[in-house]
């Protein structure tokens, strides 16, 4: 038994425990290079596995309609407060449950029915909820895609410009989940203001870098901003909707009465803590770090014969084509990991393939920085990345590279202090 995991769950219910501990072991001695995962601290864990899960504060801090919630309250302000502190906003929601949800109830805010709305396509790094014919915004509402460029593969703000004229949207979303370069947030609230309409930005993958004053920040100039706070936030998994002022109750009561009911008051409890994190020192030298082995990372893929899409990455993340090596994105992402190397299979732009078995790859580095590695390491797993996809029927190769990955995970325990990492 590990030393994570309680005895009292092992008495209760074996099998669950089982599970458990199988996924811790998968954690500790993999490589972990999802861009939308990281790694909690155990304080957000402590906090998400307590006693505050057994209360229900249906409401607002003051407005409850349940007994009892004197604490709930003072925790969840104590969440506002750290939140609007850290990113400096005028309003911050932080009872959603999820990033879908916070979209949900953004639209919610700000449209009816039938009401158009432009977003970034699917197929060229936008998230399900800007637009999907086969998600509810691509259902309730009438989204027109935007995407990017086939010269360089990069928004191209002129087109996304002609598109809003054309189309006269109500709302326009900005943000991504599989790109991999700077938003010009500036550029999207010019062209929303030219046409009427609301601003949306969702930085669900980005904000940690915002927070760490590394990307441009649209809280600013947006009219609603959306986030996950479990990406390069390194909270729980959940999500906050930042606003302006005057969009305030707009906000809550699109939240709830709206969209939820009972909020999460332990995810709240840990959103909480992890604003605490993000305000302490080390978090800006750790944001700081991703991004230099996201491009270290992405420079080692690139000797390794795949292709990059925009040619490298200003973030956290890297889009890579790997039908250079005469593989799609599923059969990379499983060949990897068999070798303890973990991505996800991912659509490049203007793809030829499906979205089920795409071109592209989409690593990124949140989590493996969590754990203190840094350039040396990027290089080192870049050339092992290359080596099991240049031979992919060698199951050899793959059990080699797996090998020296417990190697190299045992050397940076997951859990060592996250406020100072190495």
């Amino acid at each position: 038994m590990s030393t994570y995991m309680d005895a009292q769950l092992f008495q209760t219910d074996p099998q669950i425990a089982k599970l458990m501990e199988g996924e811790y072991e998968r954690q500790t001695t993999c490589l972990m290079m999802i861009p939308s995962e990281n790694y909690a601290s155990r304080a957000v864990l402590q906090t998400m596995g307590s006693i505050l899960t057994n209360k229900y504060a249906e409401g607002y801090p003051g407005e409850r309609y349940y007994n009892g919630c004197a604490f709930y309250d003072m925790l969840e302000n104590l969440a506002i407060e750290r939140a609007r502190k850290l990113f400096k906003a005028e309003h911050v929601n932080v009872q959603l449950h999820t990033g879908t949800s916070a979209n949900y109830a953004a639209y919610y805010a700000f449209l009816e029915l039938g009401d158009k709305v432009m977003g970034m396509s699917t197929a060229h790094g936008g998230h399900l909820t800007h637009g999907k014919d086969l998600n509810f915004s691509g259902r309730f509402y009438e989204f027109h895609s935007y995407g990017v460029s086939k010269k360089d593969e990069r928004l191209d703000y002129d087109e996304i410009r002609s598109i809003a004229k054309k189309v006269k949207p109500k709302l326009i979303v900005c943000g991504a989940s599989a790109y991999p370069r700077t938003v010009d947030f500036e550029k999207f609230r010019e062209i929303a203001d030219e046409v009427g309409a609301f601003l949306m930005a969702d930085i669900a993958h980005i904000v940690g870098l915002i927070a760490a004053g590394l990307h441009p920040d649209p809280i600013k100039v947006a009219d609603v901003v959306t986030t996950t706070t479990h990406k390069t936030l390194r909270g729980p998994r959940g999500a906050i909707i930042f606003c302006k002022r005057q969009y305030a109750e707009k906000i809550d009561k699109a939240v709830f009465p709206g969209t939820q009911a009972g909020p999460l008051m332990h995810q709240i409890a840990a959103k909480a803590v992890c604003f605490k994190e993000a305000q302490s020192f080390g978090f800006k030298e750790y944001q700081n770090q991703v991004v230099k082995n996201a491009a270290v990372l992405a420079d080692g893929l690139k000797d390794q014969g795949l292709r990059l899409v925009t040619g490298g990455t200003d973030n956290h993340l890297v889009l890579a084509d790997v039908t250079p090596l005469k593989l799609n994105g599923k059969d990379a992402a499983d060949l990897l990991e068999e070798a303890g190397i973990v991505v996800n299979c991912n659509l490049i732009p203007f793809d030829k393939r499906s979205a089920m078995s795409p071109s592209g790859i989409r690593p990124g580095t949140p989590a493996l920085t969590t754990r203190g590695m840094k350039e040396e390491e990027m290089t080192q797993i870049a050339k092992w990345i290359g080596e099991v996809l240049k031979k992919p029927k060698k199951e050899s190769v793959r059990i080699a590279v797996r090998q020296q990955v417990r190697e190299m995970c045992e050397q940076f325990p997951i859990y060592h202090d996250l406020l100072n990492w190495r």
